[in-house]
């Protein structure tokens, strides 16, 4: 695509999912991409319209075109059943196929950077010819981390046999002008994708293993807005973040801590905070200003989101992980790979495994010098600047 302006001023078409976990990430860099004079189209949904306008960029509203995915038992199907999983993918993207034909051309974007789950995005760039850069809120994968998910032999079997309806659904898009020619190169990068990822390389498996079109540039680190006062030798701080609802962990975890000399935090998120009988030193939150509260933690019990994982890690406050998903356990397997934290298994969160482990981050000093160090490997990182840097020559190359 040739450009008509000079590379000076780019202009940018995002798309995200509707997740704050892949949202939030993003907004900084967008902020900075419009300071820098850039002009960036967001592609998202309603509930984030706020945030997104809020850094200067121009809204686009997608919720019309969200699928029900409720009604087809997606939640337990999706990354069990790949075929299910390219069916959502290329529904959701011809549902947008109206939306997208007639903004893409209107906006003249001469770069697509879109969340990795958003291939609604990726495929625009492939239908408009379009560079395109992948942003990865998670770990990045290749064949070498992706060991951290790993499947097995049952789920490479169950992908031989979903391959004739995976290339059905594929035609359906082929049909609309979207050039994609295997699952593969629609659910996965290579090391010739450009690609932000909001970690360091040392914290990501493998990290030696990515080229350099893969631009890590640290996790998105909130200003503090509401400062929160310590007032114990120890804080603990408690949160399984927005999505979580499992209230048996949060009253094991109250339980544990019920008693100590700790000063406890816990912030419920969408769960039922209604609690009897608690001591003084616990306190309970709808919610909390995790920056904030992670300033003045030295241990952090989480379901090791990367997002929250990471803030914890860049304040240096080992972590208590209790992940809830495949992505949750990369997580923390690699966090209590490098020593910074200790991860319990689904069955073994009882109320004494987990003061067991809540005592070994707050005592070890060991867990407290690996997380000090996963933090200098953050704040070596860039940032929003090197990534703003990284975007502009990926147009200027284009350019010339």
């Amino acid at each position: 695509m040739l450009l008509e302006r000079p590379v000076s001023k780019m202009k940018i078409a995002w798309f995200c999912i509707p997740a704050h976990g892949h949202t939030n990430p993003t907004l900084g860099l967008v902020k900075e991409m419009i300071d820098a004079g850039h002009e960036v189209t967001y592609f998202s949904f309603e509930k984030f319209r706020e945030k997104i306008e809020g850094t200067g960029a121009t809204f686009v509203p997608c919720d019309a075109y969200e699928l029900d995915i409720e009604a087809k038992d997606a939640g337990n199907r999706v990354g069990r059943d790949l075929a299910f999983s390219i069916e959502l993918i290329v529904e959701s993207t011809l549902a947008m196929d109206g939306l997208v034909s007639r903004m893409i051309p209107d906006i003249k974007p001469d770069l697509i950077v879109a969340d990795s789950m958003a291939f609604s995005g990726k495929l625009a760039a492939m239908k408009f010819g379009i560079p395109y850069v992948c942003s990865t809120t998670t770990f990045a994968f290749n064949r070498y981390s992706a060991k951290y998910m790993d499947q097995g032999m049952g789920g490479l079997f169950s992908t031989l046999l979903a391959l004739p309806k995976i290339k059905r659904q594929l035609k359906r898009l082929q049909a609309k002008g979207y050039p994609v020619k295997s699952f593969l190169e629609l659910i996965s990068n290579d090391n010739e994708t450009n690609t932000i990822v909001y970690t360091s390389k040392e914290f990501q498996p493998y990290g030696e293993t990515f080229s350099d079109k893969y631009c890590f540039i640290g996790p998105s680190i909130r200003p503090v807005t509401d400062p929160m006062e310590k007032t114990a030798e120890k804080t603990v701080y408690i949160s399984m973040g927005t999505v979580v609802s499992n209230r048996e962990i949060y009253e094991n975890c109250v339980e544990a801590l019920r008693g100590t000399d700790y000063q406890v935090i816990v912030s419920m998120g969408e769960t039922t905070n209604e609690f009897t009988n608690l001591p003084e030193n616990i306190q309970v939150y709808d919610s909390v200003d995790q920056m904030a509260v992670l300033k003045i933690a030295d241990a952090f019990v989480t379901h090791c989101g990367m997002n929250s994982a990471s803030e914890g890690l860049y304040f240096e406050v080992p972590l208590v992980m209790v992940p809830q998903t495949p992505e949750q356990r990369a997580v923390a397997k690699r966090t209590e790979e490098l020593g910074a934290g200790v991860m319990l298994t689904a069955s073994g969160r009882s109320v004494k495994e987990i003061r067991n482990a809540i005592e070994k981050v707050l005592n070890d000093g060991a867990c407290k010098a690996a997380a000090a160090e996963i933090s200098k490997g953050f704040r070596r990182c860039g940032g929003v600047k090197e990534a703003r840097a990284f975007l502009e020559k990926i147009v200027n190359q284009n350019h010339i």
